[in-house]
């Protein structure tokens, strides 16, 4: 525990959605009694869930400057990357060299995708107008006619698919094109991690524009233009497939792992479990559902057993995943929710109005209010 005199030194690894929703939140709930660095190689926040618009020519997603975010939330930003974690010294060591102590620190670096497939598209969602215009435009000049969307067996978070499958199906009616999309993916319902009310709205969505899904369902791409699905072995034909990436945890020298893929372990409020003031949260963590909303949450009781290091008067709270989402590419936007129990979701509901306020694609509890204002401020 610290005193005014004596602020905690708080290090967050990582610019994006956990990253900053931890230092709003350390910064609410602790005050002078937390001095904040936060260390990323990225120069901005981009609100990527809105990036699967752009290939459709709609607006661009939000671009937000950290510096600019630093100096309104107040904590001092270092644009260089992660190297290694010094455990016994509290300490990060950074790739350009320097060495940077802690009190606490929360490693939200995020993960890293990989392509899972050879002959396939994989989605980039850095750079998804780059990659998909030309696709986009071959479907509205009937190029193309047969369309594959495919999710590998390590399920990175799906709804990305099922928004460009629609978005897609609805570009070539527009334009009087005939267009076959059909959608693979190992979930054994579309979006299942929200549970089956969800899932069977989501069903309706899809088979009412046409587009097929496949589900249960393991595929392998042997040649360009053909998938192959298992169980069973049958083959699709196809002129394009479009695949999401297998996520990775990120390269953490000095923190320990106990899966296969590279993820970091937390317990319910955050910690990594042996290292003494070590956090994480987000995508870099071993909870296997990757969603911005819960990477959010991930920070919040991260950052609550933080503000309690640091002398402010909070009781922590445990993680308690509650998932919400926003599916694009239907004539109105669907709002889902759920409480995430194993596999799918508990208490799921689904409508075209939302049942949470701000309804926004990343619900975060300081995040998504401190967007909406920078917005607000910009419109005005």
């Amino acid at each position: 525990m610290t005193t005014n005199q004596h602020p905690l030194n708080v290090l967050i690894v990582g610019g994006g959605v956990a990253g900053l929703e931890a230092a709003l939140a350390v910064n609410e709930l602790a005050g002078s009694r937390a001095a904040i660095t936060m260390l990323s190689p990225e120069t901005e926040f981009i609100y990527r869930p809105l990036e699967v618009r752009e290939p459709f020519g709609e607006s661009a997603a939000g671009h937000y400057p950290l510096d600019e975010i630093a100096r309104e939330i107040g904590f001092e930003l270092r644009q260089d990357a992660f190297r290694w974690l010094e455990p016994a010294e509290q300490a990060v060591h950074t790739e350009a060299g320097d060495k940077l102590t802690y009190d606490a620190v929360l490693l939200a670096l995020g993960a890293h995708a990989r392509p899972a497939f050879r002959h396939a598209l994989t989605l980039d969602d850095r750079r998804l107008d780059e990659q998909l215009h030309g696709v986009i435009q071959d479907v509205e000049e009937g190029w193309i006619r047969k369309l594959a969307f495919i999710v590998p067996s390590q399920i990175p978070w799906p709804l990305p698919i099922y928004e460009l499958a629609l978005m897609t199906a609805r570009r070539a009616y527009d334009m009087n094109e005939s267009i076959s999309v059909t959608i693979v993916t190992p979930e054994d319902a579309p979006l299942a991690i929200f549970g089956s009310a969800v899932s069977e709205a989501v069903e309706g969505l899809l088979e009412h524009h046409g587009i097929l899904t496949i589900t249960s369902a393991h595929c392998e791409t042997p040649a360009e233009g053909e998938v192959t699905v298992h169980p069973g072995g049958r083959s699709l034909h196809v002129d394009r497939v479009i695949a999401l990436p297998e996520l990775f945890g990120p390269s953490t020298p000095g923190v320990p792992k106990r899966d296969g893929h590279g993820f970091i372990p937390v317990d319910v409020h955050g910690r990594v479990p042996g290292l003494e003031g070590v956090f994480a949260a987000g995508d870099a963590t071993a909870f296997p559902v990757k969603h911005g909303g819960l990477a959010a949450q991930q920070a919040d009781v991260a950052a609550e057993s933080i503000a309690a290091l640091a002398g402010a008067p909070v009781t922590p709270s445990k993680f308690n995943p509650v998932i919400q989402g926003v599916l694009l590419g239907g004539d109105r936007p669907l709002y889902m929710s759920a409480h995430i129990t194993g596999g799918h979701g508990s208490s799921s509901q689904v409508g075209q109005k939302p049942t949470w306020s701000p309804a926004a694609k990343i619900t975060a509890k300081y995040l998504t209010p401190y967007l909406e204002s920078r917005e607000q401020a910009r419109v005005r």
